[in-house]
């Protein structure tokens, strides 16, 4: 698979395999610029609350904590993003308010790339739950900062590492261009 823009009038890549209608590449850049803001608030909630002392705290005490429960938000936004991302509410906001107001795009891209970088961050910031449940200490912030490094670099530089994974781990043979994510 070669990494050249797709076409929006064709569902055919070089490497002949049937992809999905490709995306404005806008939309998700604009979804990891409301993903960041929302992680470092995420973070910064983390660091002042039970993340640095998981241990001492009960585990209702850290299902409780502010951090936690906006992470856990995040989380199921990232689950939304990667079953439905039609329907997400990053993508329809950027469908119905935003992108009505800019010009038409030259930049368009295969929606699986940005599909497969909504399940990483799922997954990164799940682990930070599940090791904030356990009562592992800073485990919130060091997992809330991780995904809010990735979001960031999408969201100001274009640069997306759950796409770039994506792209290396089809270029090994890990993972089908057809498969789900």
């Amino acid at each position: 698979m070669t990494n050249r823009p797709v076409d929006p009038e064709t569902t055919e890549h070089s490497s002949n395999v049937s992809a999905p209608r490709a995306i404005d590449a806008r939309g998700p850049r604009f979804g990891a610029a409301i993903t960041t803001v929302l992680l470092l608030v995420a973070v910064f909630l983390a660091a002042i609350g039970t993340s640095p002392d998981a241990s001492g705290a009960t585990v209702s005490e850290r299902a409780g904590d502010p951090a936690f429960v906006l992470s856990a938000v995040i989380a199921l936004l990232f689950v939304w993003g990667f079953t439905v991302p039609t329907s997400a509410p990053w993508a329809v906001l950027f469908r119905t308010v935003v992108k009505p107001r800019l010009g038409p795009t030259r930049d368009w891209e295969d929606p699986r790339p940005p599909r497969f970088a909504q399940f990483v961050g799922f997954a990164v910031v799940t682990i930070g739950l599940v090791l904030h449940l356990v009562g592992v200490p800073w485990a919130l912030v060091v997992f809330g900062g991780a995904a809010f490094v990735a979001a960031f670099l999408n969201a100001a530089f274009g640069f997306c590492l759950g796409c770039e994974m994506y792209l290396g781990l089809v270029r090994l043979r890990v993972i089908r261009p057809g498969s789900p994510l």
